[in-house]
């Protein structure tokens, strides 16, 4: 939206893969986006999934109930044969880089970034390039938390998000 000339009075982003150079997807991410991805799609169960969810998770572990919650809804709907198309963000985020960061960093409304620092996937990496290319850059740091700040910490994402939005 920001490279497209939307006008906005804020953005608020949470946990993303921001910057291609600096993501790090996990092998489950990989081959995915691979010419295996419909096979790899196929042959997900709840066993690997909820091992995949623990090791990106931060030092709070999901329980077994929010693990099969996040099951339901990936599944909902034949959902795993969708997976190797969604993953598609990644090349997407490769293709467009220039334009989508080129449009944040030159971005002159307010912006919030609030990031689980544990989170292998997008993590402490992904915040010190933020900083890099916006040294002035908002950042809320979640130094306990992995790649669901949103499931893992969900009042302090909230507390940072309202009270961004609130300047805005």
């Amino acid at each position: 939206l920001l490279a497209r000339g939307a006008n906005v009075r804020g953005v608020c982003m949470l946990n993303g893969g921001l910057f291609p150079e600096r993501h790090r997807p996990v092998l489950t991410q990989k081959l995915l986006a691979s010419p295996l991805g419909g096979l790899v799609a196929r042959l997900s169960s709840y066993r690997t999934f909820s091992a995949q969810m623990k090791r990106i998770w931060g030092r709070t572990p999901p329980s077994d109930d929010e693990l099969r919650a996040c099951w339901r809804l990936v599944t909902e709907g034949n959902g795993l044969r969708v997976m190797p198309e969604l993953i598609g963000y990644i090349a997407e985020r490769k293709k467009h880089r220039d334009r989508w960061v080129g449009a944040l960093v030159t971005l002159a409304a307010p912006r919030r970034f609030i990031n689980g620092m544990l989170d292998p996937i997008s993590g402490a990496h992904m915040v010190a390039r933020y900083r890099e290319l916006m040294p002035d850059g908002d950042i809320v740091e979640l130094s306990d938390v992995g790649h669901y700040p949103q499931l893992e910490a969900a009042d302090r994402v909230e507390d940072a998000a309202v009270s961004f939005l609130a300047r805005c």
